[in-house]
C-alpha cells in the first residue's frame, strides 16, 4: 500500500474545499485559492477532490445511513466524504485512512468529532456489504448524479442513459490534436511511440493517449507541435465548413482551443471574443505557443454594437455557455452546483447569444452552434427556437456525417453541434 505521511493534511485541506463547494462555490475557484505550501501536493488534492465529487449521492447516502446523531457539521461531513473516497480508492490501507481522518480532525480544530469520525468510518468497513445492497436501491447513490439529472438523461436517452451517467463518473480520456501546420499526425504518433507513449489514431489530427500524462512529457508541446483537446471538442473546426479567405468569428473563444484549431485547418481571418478578461489572456497565450494569429478581443458577443465593425462574417462558431453536463467528469463540482432550474436560464442565454450573432452573419454564411451539454433543452430545443424566430435560418447536415449529439464515452466527452445556414 502507498505510504500516507501527509494524508491527514490532504484530507483536512480537501474537506475545507468540499465544504465550500457543497455550499455553492466553484471547485476551480477553491483550487485557485490554495496556499503556496499546498501546491507541492496539488496532484493528490486534485485526486481527492475530483474523486470525491464524482461520487455525488453515494458518499452522502453512506454518511446519512451511518450517522446516529443526524446530519453532522458541514466540515465534518465533508471530511467523511473524502475519507470514504480514500477508503474505496485502494491507495491506502483501511486502518491508515481511519487514523489519518481522525488526525485531520485535529488539524481542522474539530477535536470533539474525532470519536464520531472514527465510529462512522469503522462502521462503514463493518457494514459495507449491507450498505451496498441499500445503495443499489437509491438512484442518486447508485448512479452518483442528482435525481433530476438522472430523470432528464433517462427521458432523453432511454437506451443509453445508464452508460451516459456511468461515463460521467469516470476519469476522462486525454486526447491530443496535432498541429498539421508543423507536423503530420503520423509523424508525431511515431515520435511518441519512440518515447514509449502509446496512442490510438482517431480522425484527422486526433490521437488518443492510452494513459494520461503531463504536457511536459509531450515532445514539442512548448514549440506548438501539439495541443491537448478532447476528440469531441475537435469536431467543431471540421463541422464549420471552412474555406480559405473566410472571415470567421469565434464568439465564446476562451481558452482558445477551438480558435487555434480553426487556424490550423484553414487560411482564414479569425476574430476571437470572450467576455472574461482573464480568459482572453489564455486565448492569446494558446495562439502564441502554436505560432498562430487572430484578432483577440475582450467583448460580449451578445452586444455586437460594442465590438462589431459592420463587416459580416462568413462563419461563426457559437460555443455557448451551458450546464457543462457533457464534461462533468472533468468538472465534477457541476453535479453539486447545478439545479434543474438552470436549464431554462441557460437556454434563454443561448437564444439571446444566437439571436445577436445572427445579425453579424453574412447571407449564405453558416453558424455552428456548440455546447458541452447532453440535455436536449439546451441543444435541439434552442436550435428549433432560433429557426422558428429567424425565417432565413435552416439547419444543415453536419459535414462530418456524424450525429449532432455525442454522449460521453471512453474516448470523448459529451458535445452537441448544429450547423445553421443563413439563406440568401
Amino acid at each position: 500500500m502507498k505510504q500516507a505521511a501527509t494524508l491527514a493534511t490532504q484530507l483536512a485541506a480537501v474537506a475545507r474545499i468540499l465544504a465550500r463547494v457543497a455550499a455553492g462555490r466553484s471547485l476551480a475557484d477553491e483550487m485557485g485559492r490554495l496556499e503556496p505550501a499546498a501546491l507541492a501536493s496539488r496532484g493528490a488534492l486534485i485526486d481527492l477532490t475530483h474523486g470525491t465529487l464524482r461520487r455525488y449521492g453515494r458518499v452522502q447516502a453512506i454518511v446519512a445511513s451511518l450517522s446516529r446523531r443526524g446530519r453532522p457539521d458541514a466540515l465534518v461531513e465533508a471530511l467523511l466524504w473524502c475519507a470514504l473516497y480514500s477508503l474505496e480508492s485502494g491507495r491506502y490501507s483501511e486502518h491508515t485512512v481511519v487514523d489519518e481522518a481522525v488526525k485531520a480532525c485535529g488539524l481542522l480544530e474539530l477535536w470533539p468529532a474525532k470519536g464520531y469520525i472514527n465510529a462512522v468510518l469503522r462502521g462503514f468497513l463493518r457494514q459495507r456489504g449491507a450498505l451496498e445492497a441499500q445503495l443499489a436501491n437509491e438512484p442518486e447513490a447508485r448512479y452518483q448524479h442528482p435525481g433530476w439529472w438522472i430523470e432528464l438523461v433517462q427521458r432523453a436517452y432511454p437506451n443509453d442513459w445508464q452508460a451516459a451517467l456511468a461515463a460521467g463518473n469516470t476519469h476522462p480520456p486525454m486526447a491530443l490534436r496535432v498541429n498539421r501546420r508543423r507536423v503530420s499526425a503520423e509523424t508525431y504518433q511515431a515520435r511518441l511511440a519512440e518515447q514509449g507513449i502509446a496512442t490510438r489514431r482517431r480522425a484527422e489530427e486526433a490521437l488518443l493517449l492510452e494513459r494520461p500524462l503531463s504536457v511536459e512529457h509531450l515532445p514539442g508541446f512548448a514549440d506548438g507541435d501539439v495541443s491537448v483537446q478532447d476528440i469531441g471538442a475537435q469536431r467543431a473546426a471540421y463541422c464549420l465548413d471552412l474555406a480559405p479567405g473566410q472571415r470567421v468569428l469565434d464568439a465564446c473563444a476562451a481558452p482558445g482551443g477551438k480558435t487555434s484549431h480553426l487556424l490550423e485547418l484553414a487560411d482564414v481571418a479569425v476574430t476571437a471574443l470572450d467576455v472574461d478578461a482573464t480568459r482572453v489572456a489564455r486565448i492569446a497565450a494558446a495562439l502564441d505557443r502554436l505560432g498562430l494569429r487572430a484578432e483577440v478581443r475582450h467583448a460580449d458577443a451578445t452586444s455586437p454594437e460594442t465590438w462589431w465593425d459592420g463587416r459580416a462574417f462568413d462563419r461563426i462558431l457559437a460555443d455557448a455557455p451551458c450546464t457543462a453536463s457533457g464534461i462533468v467528469r472533468r468538472r465534477p463540482d457541476i453535479k453539486w452546483l447545478r439545479r434543474a432550474s438552470d436549464l431554462a436560464r441557460f437556454a434563454q442565454q443561448q437564444h439571446i447569444l444566437l439571436s445577436a450573432l445572427w445579425r453579424v452573419l453574412a447571407p449564405g454564411g453558416k453558424l455552428l452552434y456548440a455546447t458541452c451539454s447532453i440535455f436536449p433543452e439546451e441543444n435541439d430545443a434552442v436550435v428549433a427556437r432560433l429557426i422558428e424566430s429567424e425565417r432565413d435560418a435552416r439547419q444543415l447536415p453536419l459535414p462530418d456525417g456524424a450525429r449532432a449529439q455525442w454522449l460521453p464515452d471512453d474516448e470523448h466527452d459529451g458535445f452537441y453541434y448544429a450547423l445553421i445556414e443563413k439563406r440568401t
